[in-house]
This record gives C-alpha cells, sequence and structure tokens, in this order.
C-alpha cells in the first residue's frame, strides 16, 4: 500500500500530542480545526493504527502514538536542524572553504582576506593546499577543492582560467652578489646558468620560464632547484647564487623598501631581453557552483587584490583607478 505520509503529518500529530487538544494544536499551526483533523486521519488511515482517544473533554494518546511520538519529534528535528545549518550556508553564517593558493598570494593578500573575512564569518572554517600548479589543477578537477589561485599549467579543458594578476620576472639575489648591483635592467645573457637556482617542472614558475623565456640551453644546464619559494631564502642566503621570480613571489624575500631604507640581505632586478611576466588565475571547474562560502571568501581575496599597494611590477587586472596599480 502507498503511504502518502509527509513532515505535514509529523508536526500534526506532534502538536496535537504536546498540547492534548485539537483546538490548541490548529491555532499553533495555523490550521482549521476541521483540516487538522482531517490530517491526522489520514496519518491514521496510512498507518493503519489509531492515535488518539477523543472525548468531548480532551484528547489522549494510545499507547501506539505515546511509543511513537518520541521518534516522530526526533525526526522533525533533524529535518528542521538540517534546513538550519542549509540556510546558514547559504547565507554565509558557517561552512568550509578548501582553496589553493599559489605562495606569493598566500603571503602578500590571503593573510589580509582572511582577517577580513574572520571579522563578519567567524564561523567559516578553511583548508589551505600548497602544491605544484599541476598538482592544484587536478585537485580542482576530482573536486578536492573548491578553487585555486595559481598559475595555469596543463590549461584543462574543464577548466575556467580567469585572470586576476600579472607580475613581471626579475632575478633575486643576496646583496652581495654581482647581479645586484646596478640600475638598468638585466638581460638574459648576462647570467651564468651555472649559478642559478631554478624551479621544478611541476610548479607554474618553472613550467611558465621553460616554456615562454626561449631559452632552452640556459634550463638544460644542471643548476640547484626548489619546489617552493620559501626553501630559496636557504639556498642564496650562502652567496654565490641566483634566481628568477615574478615580482610578487621576490617581494617575500626581498621586500621593497622604503625611500632611504639601507637594503636589505636580498636584492630583487627586473629581467629583460626578452621581459616576461606571468599570469596568476582564479581557478574553477566550469559547470560547477562555487559554495555560499567560497563565494563570500572568493569576494574578499578580489577586493584585497583590488585596493592593496602592490611592487613594482606587478599589474592587478581590471584597476581603473590605478592608484594602487604598479607596472613600471
Amino acid at each position: 500500500m502507498k503511504r502518502n505520509i509527509t513532515l505535514r503529518h509529523f508536526r500534526c500529530f506532534v502538536a496535537v500530542a504536546n498540547t492534548g487538544s485539537f483546538t490548541l494544536a490548529a491555532s499553533q499551526l495555523f490550521l482549521t480545526q476541521s483540516s487538522l483533523t482531517a490530517t491526522i486521519r489520514q496519518f491514521e488511515d496510512a498507518v493503519g493504527v489509531k492515535l488518539f482517544d477523543r472525548n468531548t473533554r480532551r484528547v489522549a494518546m494510545t499507547p501506539e502514538a505515546a511509543r511513537f511520538k518520541a521518534e516522530a519529534e526526533r525526526i522533525l528535528s533533524q529535518f528542521d536542524g538540517a534546513l538550519s545549518d542549509l540556510e546558514s550556508l547559504s547565507q554565509g553564517r558557517q561552512g568550509h572553504v578548501r582553496i589553493a593558493v599559489v605562495a606569493s598570494v598566500t603571503n602578500y593578500f590571503l593573510g589580509d582576506a582572511i582577517a577580513a573575512f574572520r571579522q563578519a564569518y567567524p564561523r567559516i572554517t578553511f583548508s589551505l593546499h600548497d602544491a605544484g600548479s599541476a598538482l592544484v589543477e587536478k585537485m580542482i578537477v576530482n573536486g578536492d577543492i573548491d578553487f585555486a589561485i595559481s598559475t595555469p599549467h596543463h590549461g584543462y579543458d574543464e577548466l575556467v582560467y580567469t585572470p586576476l594578476f600579472a607580475d613581471r620576472y626579475g632575478v633575486i639575489c643576496d646583496a652581495m652578489h654581482a647581479y645586484a648591483r646596478g640600475a638598468r635592467p638585466l638581460k638574459w645573457s648576462d647570467l651564468d646558468p651555472a649559478e642559478y637556482v631554478g624551479f621544478t617542472e611541476d610548479t607554474g614558475i618553472g613550467a611558465h620560464l621553460r616554456e615562454h623565456a626561449g631559452k632552452p640551453g640556459f634550463f638544460e644546464q644542471q643548476h640547484d632547484e626548489v619546489s617552493r619559494t620559501s626553501s630559496l631564502h636557504a639556498i642564496l642566503r650562502g652567496g654565490g647564487r641566483y634566481s628568477i621570480l615574478p615580482a610578487l613571489a621576490a617581494s617575500s624575500i626581498a621586500p621593497p623598501l622604503a625611500p632611504g631604507t639601507a637594503p636589505g640581505p636580498f636584492v630583487f632586478r627586473e629581467l629583460g631581453s626578452p621581459r616576461l611576466s606571468r599570469e596568476v588565475c582564479l581557478i574553477t571547474r566550469r559547470l560547477r557552483s562555487l559554495s555560499a562560502s567560497s563565494e563570500l571568501f572568493l569576494q574578499y581575496m578580489r577586493d584585497v587584490i583590488r585596493d592593496k599597494p602592490v611592487p613594482a611590477g606587478v599589474k592587478v587586472l581590471g584597476r581603473r583607478d590605478g592608484k594602487a596599480r604598479r607596472d613600471s
């Protein structure tokens, strides 16, 4: 037998059971008494059990109804709780954001975005993944993360790449290195490949330089390699080595100097001939909507990237006023 039982039947049953009155229960549920009575009869007919004994003075549960009442209340509580959680997610009051962000964005923008976001949405939590660009793309394809801010690597058809900013490559080295001296941009022809500290091919920087620098022989020679920008500090501080980084990535090792400030332990100089820039993108899965929490946080990230002053050589795409844009 088909049982057309709905949550309406459960709510009506629990209301009558708690009040002991069809009149009071109908008032609580904003129903007419005749509608409530009809609903209870439908419920009784569907389950084949009498739920209430009625007389002129009171309504009493049958033994079967008394045993079922706790279960009915549990079902309603679970449903109402799940619905409340869903509404909270949609309004951004709680939730979880799973993202991967390229190291330079983590160091320069992410902390500011999370701090501002926490003020408005303290119950939303984060999973931050640190991985190379190749792995990041696979994580989005597989649904392991919601979105990434990274450099394109393979360029999957099922992913959408929305450019956020571009930054120019330059040389970073110890302040005592010969490449640290001078004001003009360095040229590729100035560089000794034997002293170069490169990035592994699974990283966005490593893949981009190999593909776009137009210097295949330069990268084929044996040299030191790292897979994280954070590892460069240990290698470069010993002197005698240099690396090639985008301007934003270099800012975590060689911060831009204020006028009149003494140079730090590392120096970053623009690299030209050819001049080379990378593009950092928001990477999402095509035809898959972001969660409400991710959408909210992404807006905070966009705001910080748009408004925060950036080092020379970084060009934030979409800025109209030029106030914080630095591409010279």
